[in-house]
């Protein structure tokens, strides 16, 4: 317990949104950024979803001057045990009204509990197991960006459909990885494909020789990877070393950011197909947006997920300012449902009674080096698919807020 509350205090840092709100009767709120701030997914989240956090806050400034917004931010070390301690300290001593975006899957469903149990409000954005609006879903959290079913009905289904029908899978080994081997492997399975073998690794994988190894041997003509971040760098490196593609056998990423991308460099991610809900260079919007972003991260390229952080919560501060209160959580979430979702990054939506936030997704292909014009420039739209379709049914999730 020592060593969790050390690592809490380590890692909760104050960030005191820098504006002037010093007349009477303003409104506070205070929200608790919990990402991954030093570790393999730092690029994915990290620092930029603490300065979408913040471009969300101005912008919501300009609607209402009053309410003042305070935002912190903790890094769990991506440890369900040290996320946990975090959210409980926050709520619990600090002050902290909401929490924002979960770095992995483990962390968000340790978050989820806490929020519930405190009626506190989590907004997921990094976090990806489609559990949170499913088995383990509660009327305290929100899953806004993306998650599992999503990835495999985007990225599994296409691959299946040209041809690529067997399938090896290397997962990374907690509940994310676990969740997305499961949901691709039912869409596999669905379309007539086959699941031949699977190799799971623990988080932060350096070494992949011995499970490429298994995959060639199983002749898979896809080996999917359930993983992401770091991992997903590591093993799509050292796939290219071994020759995978060039033995006739090809390499699904399940989750890959532009952030993997420009990494891996085109040279290696090209032909890599992939579903993402967001791009920085798929409107005039994003574009605009992404311009503000970098004048805070010079020469970043935001994700998805930062792209989630912004909207989720300049959407929670549209209720919060509703409601003129933040103490309730389940009052704010059930606000924030009721609320059409409307924000420059992802256009008009909703939020289902289960939590999930409908949106369209895209399939992308990266695109060859000699196809690239500009930094930045990696992926070539090939399909996007609907919001009402992009989402796992609402009657199929299981979640216990579905009224039958």
């Amino acid at each position: 317990m020592k060593k969790i509350v050390g690592a809490v205090a380590a890692a909760t840092v104050a960030l005191a949104w820098s504006a002037a709100f010093a007349q009477s009767g303003t409104q506070k709120v205070k929200i608790g950024v919990i990402s991954d701030l030093s570790g393999l997914y730092q690029d994915i989240g990290g620092p930029g979803t603490i300065v979408a956090a913040k471009l969300a806050a101005a912008d919501y400034a300009k609607i209402n001057p009053n309410l003042q917004v305070e935002i912190v931010a903790g890094d769990p070390q991506n440890k369900a045990d040290i996320a946990a301690a975090i959210a409980t300290k926050w709520f619990e001593n600090e002050g902290v009204d909401a929490a924002v975006d979960g770095p992995n899957s483990a962390v968000a469903l340790a978050v989820s509990q806490v929020a519930a149990n405190k009626n506190k409000l989590f907004v997921v954005s990094g976090a990806a197991t489609s559990d949170l609006t499913g088995s383990k879903c509660n009327a305290n959290t929100i899953h806004w960006t993306y998650d599992t079913w999503m990835l495999a009905n985007g990225t599994g289904r296409a691959v299946v459909k040209t041809g690529g029908d067997s399938w090896f899978f290397l997962t990374a080994d907690y509940a994310f990885g676990h969740a997305l081997e499961r949901d691709t492997s039912a869409v596999v399975e669905a379309n007539g494909g086959k699941v031949l073998g699977k190799v799971r690794l623990p988080l932060n994988t350096h070494d992949f020789s011995s499970a490429l190894l298994h995959a060639q041997s199983s002749k898979a003509k896809i080996i999917g990877l359930a993983n992401a971040g770091g991992d997903t760098i590591n093993a799509i490196k050292q796939a290219a070393e071994f020759g995978i593609v060039k033995g006739g056998q090809n390499l699904a990423g399940l989750l890959v950011f532009s952030t993997d991308v420009k990494a891996l460099g085109l040279q290696v991610a090209q032909g890599l197909v992939l579903t993402e809900t967001w791009y920085w260079d798929l409107n005039d919007a994003s574009r605009a947006w992404t311009k503000r972003y970098q004048e805070a991260m010079p020469g970043k390229i935001p994700t998805m997920v930062h792209a989630g952080v912004y909207a989720s919560v300049l959407h929670y501060l549209k209720a919060v300012g509703e409601l003129k209160s933040s103490s309730d959580g389940r009052a704010v979430a059930e606000k924030m449902k009721a609320i059409p979702t409307d924000d420059p990054l992802f256009g008009k939506g909703m939020i289902r009674v289960d939590g999930r936030k409908i949106h369209p997704a895209y399939l992308f292909e990266v695109k060859k080096p000699e196809e690239s014009k500009y930094p930045g420039d990696f992926y070539k739209l090939r399909a996007t698919i609907p919001a009402e379709e992009a989402f796992r049914p609402l009657k199929d999730g299981g979640c216990s807020l579905v009224r039958s």
